[in-house]
C-alpha cells in the first residue's frame, strides 16, 4: 500500500461542522445517482493507474511531490462550497485565509509589508511579476539566465517585452561578467534571479547582482518557484545561505506551494515588496465588488475566477506546519537535501560515474562514465529506462558541455550537450530509503554496462 487513506475518516466529522454553518436554510438534498457515479469513479481509478508512482519514495525523478494529507482533506472539504477567490462575494472565508497564508509566506522572506496573492502556478506568478516590471520600467529589457525556466522568455514574448538570456558559469549560475556586459548597453529594466533552477537546482549570485543594482538601478525579480522554501533549511552551503539571507532585498518573489509547499496543483504565489504596485491592477467591475469596502483579491491579480480551495488547503497546511526555521516543515526540507547529498556523495565516489555541479538544494545531476558525450548520453538513456523497469524512477536533463568542460579532463565532446541523469529528492522519506534506492540503482547500472559491453 502506497496511498495514505487513514485520514479520510476525518472528513465526515469536518463536513458535519461545515454543514452546521448553514442549518438555518430550508432543507435541500441534491439528487445524486450514486451507482452511476460509482461506475464512472471506478473507471477513473482504472485510467489513473497509468501513471508513474509519484507518491512513492522510489520516485526521485521530476518535481512531483504529493500534497500533505491535511491539504488534500481541506481542499476536498472546501469543494462542498467551491469558493471563488476573485471577490468576497464568491469566497469570504477562503479570501481571508488566502490573505493570511500569503502574509505568512511573505513573512518567511522577511516582508511585513507586501502585496501578494495566489495564482495557478509559477508561470502565471512570473507573468504578473514581469508585467509589473514592464509597467515600472517600460520598454526595458528583461534579463535572465540561460538556465532560467523557459517560461520567462515565453512570457516576454506574450507581453511583448524585450528579453535576453545571459551565459552561466560551471555551477549553472548567471555569470556576473555577462550580466555587466548586458547592463552596459543601458536597456535592462529587470533581472530575473533564479533561486533553484529546474535542471540543476542552482542559485544565481544575488549578492553580486544587488551590488550592480545599486549602480545601474534595475529591478530584481526572484523566481524561487522551486527553491524558495529552502530559506527555512539549516543545512545549506555558506554561499547559498548568503543568497537566501539577502532575498528580502529583491523587488518581487515567486514561489510555488504546489512544489515544496505540499499543495495540490495549481497553487503559485507572487509577492511584491512595494504594495503600491497594486495601482496597476486596480479596475472597476459593474457586478463583483459590492459586499466590502476592502480591496478584493480580484483587484490585485490578473486572473479573475480563482479556486478558493487552493487557499483553504494552503492555510490548513501552514496552520499544521508553521513555516519557521527549526520546525517540522523545515526539518523535512533538510531531510530532502541530506538525501540528495548522500546520494550524490555515493555517485561521486564511484568510478562508474562522472559528476560536476555540487548540489545546492536537493537536485543532483550526473552521468555514466564514458569516452565521449554521445556514448554517455546513450548509456544514461538506457539506465533511465532500466531503472524505471526496476521501479526506481529517475529523470534526465540535456545540459551544455560548458558546464562540465573544466572538470572532466580529456572527455571527448563529440556533441555540444550531454543527456545527464537527474534526480529530484524532494520527498523527506527518501532519506530513509536511500540505501535501497542506491542498491537498486547500482544493480541496474551494472546490468546496463554489462549488456552494452562497457
Amino acid at each position: 500500500m502506497t496511498f495514505e487513506t487513514k485520514t479520510l475518516d476525518l472528513l465526515p466529522e469536518a463536513l458535519e461542522i461545515l454543514e452546521s454553518g448553514f442549518s438555518d436554510l430550508p432543507e435541500f438534498q441534491p439528487s445524486v445517482d450514486v451507482d452511476s457515479i460509482r461506475n464512472v469513479l471506478n473507471e477513473v481509478a482504472f485510467r489513473m493507474k497509468d501513471n508513474y508512482p509519484y507518491q512513492h519514495p522510489n520516485y526521485i525523478g521530476q518535481m512531483l511531490k504529493p500534497p500533505h494529507p491535511v491539504a488534500r482533506l481541506a481542499y476536498m472539504l472546501s469543494l462542498w462550497i467551491n469558493p471563488n477567490n476573485h471577490a468576497f462575494d464568491g469566497g469570504r472565508a477562503s479570501s481571508a485565509m488566502e490573505k493570511e497564508a500569503v502574509a505568512q509566506i511573505a513573512d518567511m522572506f522577511g516582508w511585513r509589508k507586501h502585496l501578494g496573492h495566489l495564482c495557478s502556478g509559477g508561470t502565471m506568478a512570473n507573468l504578473e511579476a514581469l508585467w509589473i516590471s514592464s509597467r515600472l520600467r517600460p520598454n526595458r529589457k528583461i534579463l535572465a539566465s540561460q538556465q532560467a525556466h523557459y517560461t520567462h522568455s515565453r512570457i516576454c514574448g506574450v507581453l511583448n517585452i524585450p528579453f535576453e538570456s545571459v551565459s552561466v558559469d560551471s555551477m549553472a549560475r548567471m555569470k556576473v561578467s555577462s550580466i555587466k556586459e548586458a547592463l552596459d548597453k543601458g536597456d535592462v529594466g529587470t533581472i530575473v534571479v533564479t533561486i533553484g533552477t529546474t535542471a540543476t537546482g542552482s542559485i544565481d549570485p544575488l549578492p553580486e547582482i544587488l551590488e550592480l543594482q545599486s549602480y545601474y538601478g534595475f529591478r530584481i525579480h526572484a523566481d524561487s518557484a522551486y527553491g524558495g522554501y529552502f530559506i527555512l533549511a539549516d543545512n545549506l552551503g555558506p554561499q547559498t545561505r548568503t543568497v537566501y539571507d539577502m532575498l528580502n532585498q529583491v523587488d518581487s518573489i515567486v514561489i510555488d506551494p504546489h512544489k515544496h509547499g505540499l499543495q495540490p496543483y495549481g497553487c503559485g504565489c507572487v509577492i511584491f515588496k512595494d504594495p503600491s504596485v497594486g495601482a496597476f491592477y486596480k479596475h472597476d467591475s459593474p457586478y463583483t465588488y459590492f459586499t466590502s469596502s476592502e480591496m478584493h483579491l480580484g483587484e490585485i491579480s490578473l486572473e479573475c475566477s480563482r479556486p478558493g480551495s487552493s487557499a483553504v488547503a494552503l492555510w490548513a497546511t501552514q496552520r499544521l506546519l508553521p513555516m519557521v526555521r527549526g520546525g517540522a516543515f523545515a526539518r523535512d526540507l533538510e531531510n530532502c537535501r541530506t538525501a540528495a547529498l548522500t546520494f550524490f556523495d555515493r555517485i561521486k565516489s564511484d568510478p562508474r560515474f562522472l559528476t560536476g555541479l555540487n548540489p545546492e538544494l536537493d537536485i543532483i545531476v550526473w552521468t555514466i562514465r564514458a569516452g565521449k558525450a554521445s556514448e554517455a548520453s546513450r548509456l544514461n538513456d538506457a539506465v533511465f529506462e532500466a531503472s524505471a523497469a526496476a521501479n526506481l524512477h529517475l529523470a534526465k536533463a540535456n545540459l551544455p558541455k560548458e558546464l562540465f568542460e573544466g572538470c572532466w579532463g580529456n572527455f571527448n565532446w563529440d556533441q555540444d550537450y550531454i543527456t545527464c541523469l537527474r534526480s529530484v529528492l524532494m520527498k523527506p522519506e527518501s532519506l530513509e530509503w536511500i540505501n535501497g534506492i542506491w542498491a537498486t540503482f547500482s544493480e541496474t547500472v551494472d546490468r546496463v554496462l554489462h549488456e552494452s559491453g562497457s
